[in-house]
């Protein structure tokens, strides 16, 4: 009997991070460059989040129909959705303060 398969992918040349196929690093050479790979990705699908949360209050607002509770509600996910917004912004600032103090790119570390 053939042990052959039938179709054979190289999973690390099909997927490329970089110039990189994934199995060509055991992994990554230290926190700080994992941290600076995955820390712009964060922000992004942290912006999308609250953007959905953003538009779901608006319209659960409009569409409340002066009810007051439904109206209480939608508010509260208005106010938490802010609050969530002033928390990336922040975080982002604070870390391009420590980018400009310290020298160090965070968001584009280079890799020896």
């Amino acid at each position: 009997m053939n042990n052959k398969l039938l179709a054979e992918v190289n999973i690390s040349e099909a997927y490329k991070i970089g110039n990189e196929g994934i199995g060509s690093k055991a992994g990554y050479s230290s926190i700080g460059e994992f941290i600076g790979k995955i820390l712009p990705n964060v922000f992004v699908i942290a912006g999308l989040i609250l953007f959905v949360f953003l538009l779901f209050a608006g319209f659960g607002i409009i569409t409340s129909g002066g009810n007051p509770e439904k109206n209480k509600q939608n508010a509260g996910i208005l106010t938490a959705t802010i609050i969530g917004f002033i928390i990336i912004f922040g975080s982002y600032w604070i870390i391009q303060i420590i980018e400009h103090l310290t020298g160090i790119n965070i968001f584009n570390p280079t890799v020896n």
